[in-house]
C-alpha cells in the first residue's frame, strides 16, 4: 500500500500543480484587468467580461505551452531511458502522458470557451457604446480617435454589427476559425490542439497607453470626459490615447512549437529510412509476424514501432509492440486482424512482399521489468506481445549466463478467447521450459495460460487426456486453465512467496482488466517498507 500512496501522491502533486498554476494565472490575471489603471476606460465599456476574457487568455497561453509536450515520443523516450532523474515513481509519471493530453485539452476547450463567450459580450457592449447617444462615458470613449490608431472602441460607425466584427476582422475569423477547428477536433476525438491558441482576440483590447496616463489620469480626470465644453483648458480635458495589449502568446508556445518540429522532423527522417523485410511468418488464429531489419535500429524490452505500409495508406500509422528481444540482430512485430488496416495488410503480404516505414522505437512501461526482483506479466489476447519480447531476452540472458540480471522471478499470465492464439508463443515458452530446466532454474518462470472461451468438444478432450504430460491445447508441461483468474489468490500467493520484495505488475491489456488489477496491487502491497510492495504498470500508446 506504501508504494501506491507514493504514486497517487506524486501523480496527485503533479495534478494539484498544474490546477494551482492555472488558477493562480486565471485569479492573477482576472485581478490585474479588474483593478489596472490602464484600463479603466476599458472597463467602463467592458465591465468585468474584459478580466473574464484575458484571464481565460493567460491560461490558454499556459495549457497551449503544455499540450505538445506529452506527444513528443522521442522527448519521453528519452527522459524514460536516459535522464538519470528519472526515478521510479517519476518515470512511472511518464506512463500517464496520453491522460495529462487529454486533460490539458479538455482544460482548453473550458477556457476557449470562457474566452469566446466573454468577447461576444465584449462585442455586444463595444457595439451599445458605438450606438449610444446619451453622453455616458462609454458613449464618449467609443467618439474618440476615430481617425487615428488610437481609439478605445474598434467599431466605429453604427452601421458595423457584431457578425461584422466577428466575420470580417482578423482578430474576429480568426477567432472563429480556431474555435470551429477546436469543436471539429473534440467532437471527432483526434490527437488534438496542435496548433496554439495565440491571441484570438488580441486586436478588439486596448487600453490607455503610459504616456497618455502621465498626462490625463483617469481617477482624477473621467468626469471631465462628460461634461467638458469646447473652451476647457484643463488638463483633464484633453483625450486619453489607448494602444493594443502586446502579443505575449508566442512566448508561451515558442519552445513547446520548436521542440515540437524537431520531434516531427526526426520522426520524418527515420521513417524514409530503408527497411528490409526479412521474414514473413502466417501464425494461427491470422497472426502475421514480420522479421525486419533496419540500419541502426537499437530497442530495449518492451518497446514500440509505428508501422505504415504506403501501398494501403500513405498517411496511416499504427503502433505495434516489438516481439523481438534487444539480443537478436532484428526486430520483430506480431499483428492481428484489428480493424480494416491490418485485414488489408494481413492480405497484402499472403500474396506480396509490399514497402513497410517504421516510425521508432518509443519507450513503454516495460522497459523496467528488470529493474523489479519479482515481476508479474499479465498479457490479454495480443496484448502478449511485450513479453515474449521480455521472455526472449530472458533466454538470451540464460544462454548467456548473464550474471546482471536483477530479476530473481517472473509470473506469466495469459488469457485467451481462442485456443489458436496460444499456437504461435508455444515454442518460446517450450524454449524457456527447456533451457531453464538445463541451467538449474526451472522455477524462474512461472506461467499460467487460460482459456477464456472453449466449447464443449474442448473441455471432453482435456478431461479424456488430464493425466497426459503435456497439455492437449498447448502441448506444453504447464497445464491451460478454463476460466479466469482468480486475481485476489494469485496476489496472495506472489506476496506469501516473496514477503520482502519489490513486485513490478505489468499489463498490456483492457481497461477494465487494468483498473482490477490495480485494486490488487494495493490491497496487497504492505505499509510496511520492509515487506512486499505491488507497483503497478500498463502499456499505453
Amino acid at each position: 500500500m506504501g508504494n501506491w500512496l507514493v504514486n497517487h501522491w506524486f501523480s496527485a502533486a503533479v495534478l494539484a500543480a498544474w490546477l494551482g498554476i492555472n488558477i493562480f494565472l486565471f485569479t492573477y490575471y482576472f485581478l490585474f484587468f479588474d483593478q489596472d489603471d490602464r484600463y479603466f476606460y476599458t472597463r467602463a465599456i467592458l465591465g468585468s467580461a474584459l478580466a473574464w476574457a484575458r484571464a481565460s487568455a493567460k491560461c490558454l497561453n499556459f495549457n497551449s505551452m503544455l499540450i505538445l509536450l506529452p506527444v513528443c515520443r522521442n522527448l519521453l523516450s528519452f527522459l524514460r531511458g536516459t535522464c538519470s532523474c528519472c526515478r521510479r515513481t517519476l518515470r512511472k509519471q511518464l506512463d500517464h502522458n496520453l491522460t495529462f493530453h487529454k486533460l490539458v485539452a479538455y482544460a482548453l476547450a473550458l477556457l476557449t470557451a470562457v474566452h469566446t463567450i466573454a468577447h461576444l459580450f465584449n462585442l455586444e457592449r463595444y457595439n451599445q457604446s458605438q450606438q449610444a447617444t446619451d453622453g455616458s462615458l462609454p458613449a464618449v470613449l467609443s467618439k474618440m480617435h476615430l481617425q487615428d490608431n488610437k481609439w478605445l472602441n474598434p467599431i466605429h460607425s453604427n452601421e458595423t454589427t457584431v457578425e461584422y466584427m466577428a466575420f470580417t476582422t482578423i482578430p474576429g475569423l480568426t477567432g472563429v476559425i480556431i474555435t470551429l477547428a477546436l469543436i471539429l477536433m473534440v467532437t471527432s476525438s483526434t490527437e488534438f490542439i496542435r496548433r496554439n491558441y495565440f491571441e484570438v482576440f488580441c486586436g478588439l483590447v486596448r487600453g490607455q497607453t503610459e504616456q497618455s496616463m502621465a498626462e490625463v489620469d483617469p481617477h482624477r480626470c473621467a468626469q471631465y470626459l462628460t461634461q467638458r465644453d469646447q473652451n476647457c483648458t484643463h488638463h483633464c480635458c484633453k483625450d486619453p490615447e489607448f494602444g493594443s495589449i502586446p502579443a505575449e502568446s508566442w512566448k508561451w508556445v515558442l519552445a513547446p512549437i520548436i521542440l515540437y518540429v524537431f520531434e516531427r522532423i526526426l520522426r520524418v527522417w527515420r521513417a524514409q529510412q530503408k527497411v528490409v523485410v526479412k521474414k514473413v511468418v502466417m501464425h494461427p488464429a491470422r497472426v502475421l509476424e514480420l522479421q525486419m531489419q533496419k540500419k541502426g535500429f537499437r530497442m530495449e524490452v518492451g518497446q514500440y514501432i509505428f508501422v505504415n505500409c504506403p501501398a494501403i495508406s500513405p498517411l496511416e500509422w499504427h503502433p505495434f509492440t516489438l516481439t523481438s528481444a534487444p539480443e537478436e540482430d532484428f526486430f520483430s512485430i506480431h499483428i492481428r486482424v484489428a480493424g480494416d488496416w491490418t485485414e488489408r495488410l494481413i492480405d497484402t503480404f499472403q500474396s506480396e512482399n509490399p514497402r513497410i516505414e517504421v516510425d521508432g522505437p518509443f519507450g513503454t512501461a516495460s522497459e523496467d521489468v528488470f529493474q523489479y526482483e519479482v515481476a508479474m506479466l499479465v498479457g490479454a489476447g495480443i496484448g502478449v506481445t511485450p513479453f515474449a519480447s521480455i521472455l526472449k531476452s530472458i533466454w538470451y540472458k540464460f544462454q548467456q549466463a548473464d550474471q546482471t540480471l536483477k530479476t530473481k522471478k517472473i509470473y506469466f499470465y495469459w488469457l485467451c478467447r481462442d485456443r489458436e492464439a496460444f499456437a504461435w508463443f508455444n515454442d518460446l515458452l517450450a524454449s524457456l521450459e527447456q533451457k531453464m530446466a538445463e541451467s538449474g532454474k526451472a522455477d524462474f518462470l512461472t506461467y499460467r495460460l487460460f482459456l477464456t472461451g472453449w466449447d464443449t468438444s474442448i473441455a471432453n478432450n482435456v478431461a479424456l487426456h488430464f493425466d497426459t504430460a503435456t497439455d492437449t491445447v498447448t502441448g506444453l508441461r504447464q497445464k491451460t486453465i478454463f476460466g479466469r483468474p482468480m486475481w485476489n489468490t494469485e496476489f496472495a500467493v506472489v506476496a506469501e512467496a516473496h514477503p520482502r520484495s519489490v513486485v513490478g505488475v505489468f499489463l498490456c491489456g483492457p481497461e477494465a482488466l487494468a483498473k482490477s488489477l490495480q485494486k490488487f496491487c494495493h490491497q496487497h502491497s504492505s505499509l510496511d517498507p520492509r515487506k512486499v510492495k505491488f507497483y503497478f504498470n500498463k502499456e499505453n500508446f
